[in-house]
């Protein structure tokens, strides 16, 4: 899904150079902006934050990544950037794929509604409707792996889109309405067997972050000073910080999101056997871990360090996404920072600090590494860390 095949005009982000060092994600040079007759797409779960608040912040993880996995394998063949936000996703689809992805995401908000009980919403935004308004999208590559890459989003025409998208404005026009005929997606590839990573140091940190000033360079400058100041106190060795590791990952069988999984199945697959296909692959996969074995394509050892390259614990669309396994002493400085960024009027944040990240997994193909593994902090994350960074930004406004 990151680095296929070209169909149509979806050569553009293919052709994009990606880019290897964290640190330089605000730099203009990486990223290109994005064809005008493409369509920016938010979907994200209504209620979320009520949601974990009840404990299910699982489900929403799940269904967040599933609008990606829906969406990936409605186009297959065609490579989109997207960005995992933890209750939902963007993602960014040439016109000639708006039909299938259309279809893709009505399937998803059945589903969301009948399996998980979560309201799905979901709406496109034309990137020349966004330029129109005075904002821009952008995009950049962040490489992972060799197989892999990240999708990164400047330019503030995300934050419109999805205020577009949430009826804050155009008495929400762009929000897709379910179609009664729409079938349930597929959602092949998507899979949350590993246990929760608990922190190795003690704090799963996740931390959100937008710039107040959004002149280009001085958002750049902003966010450049943040990235260096993370990476300086958690340090700068590649797994600094890295929630995924050796010393977090844990796979029990029979895994505890089997029936979570079992669920995406939707009517595609009766029930029973969508959990037997999920004990009997969960099975192997948990004797190869335990053993260091090869099972057909799985190479359990191969699997587990590839898994701490491709986990986006990092991510930027317009806003800073990092999941940091950090001391409680390190979780203090970063929060301490960035108040002090916040004080000199230069950015608003969020935090949330629990001892567990969860980590939903899209696997399309084993034998050539085409993995991802989407981060968020345990017992709420990203979503309750919004909170925060919401008000300061209402505060900031007013």
């Amino acid at each position: 899904g990151y680095t296929r095949a070209v169909k149509g005009t979806a050569g553009f982000y293919a052709g994009i150079p990606p880019f290897s060092d964290f640190v330089s994600f605000a730099d203009p040079q990486h990223y290109r902006a994005a064809p005008a007759d493409w369509l920016v797409v938010i979907a994200d779960i209504a209620g979320s934050t009520a949601a974990i608040e009840a404990g299910r912040y699982k489900d929403v993880n799940m269904v967040g990544a599933a609008c990606i996995t829906a969406v990936l394998n409605a186009i297959d063949g065609v490579d989109i950037p997207f960005v995992f936000g933890g209750d939902g996703a963007t993602l960014l689809v040439p016109p000639e794929s708006e039909a299938p992805v259309r279809a893709a995401l009505s399937g998803l908000q059945h589903l969301s509604e009948n399996a998980f009980g979560l309201a799905l919403r979901a709406g496109f935004v034309p990137v020349a409707e966004i330029t129109a308004r005075g904002r821009a999208v952008r995009v950049a590559r962040f490489g992972l792996s060799a197989e892999n890459s990240l999708a990164f989003f400047s330019g503030g025409g995300i934050e419109l889109a999805e205020s577009l998208i949430k009826g804050a404005a155009d008495d929400g026009r762009y929000c897709m309405a379910a179609s009664d005929a729409a079938g349930d997606p597929d959602l092949s590839g998507l899979s949350c067997r590993w246990e929760p990573l608990k922190s190795r140091n003690g704090i799963m940190l996740a931390v959100l972050v937008q710039a107040l000033d959004r002149a280009p360079d001085s958002a750049g400058e902003t966010y450049r000073t943040v990235a260096a100041c993370v990476t300086e106190i958690v340090g700068s060795a590649p797994d600094a910080g890295n929630p995924v590791s050796d010393a977090t990952l844990r796979f029990r069988w029979p895994p505890r999101g089997l029936a979570l999984e079992a669920r995406t199945a939707g009517t595609r697959e009766p029930k029973w056997r969508a959990w037997l296909r999920v004990l009997k692959e969960s099975f192997f996969q948990w004797v190869a871990n335990r053993y260091d074995l090869t099972i057909g394509p799985l190479n359990a050892k191969r699997y587990r360090t590839e898994l701490s390259l491709n986990a986006d614990y990092r991510r930027f669309d317009d806003t800073l996404r990092l999941v940091v396994d950090a001391t409680e002493a390190q979780a203090a400085d970063i929060t301490a920072f960035l108040d002090e960024q916040h004080s000199a009027g230069r950015c608003a944040y969020g935090v949330h600090q629990s001892d567990e990240a969860l980590m939903t997994c899209l696997v399309f193909s084993l034998e050539v590494s085409d993995h991802l593994h989407f981060i968020d902090g345990a017992d709420g994350g990203f979503a309750l860390a919004a909170r925060q960074l919401k008000a300061q930004l209402a505060a900031a406004r007013s």
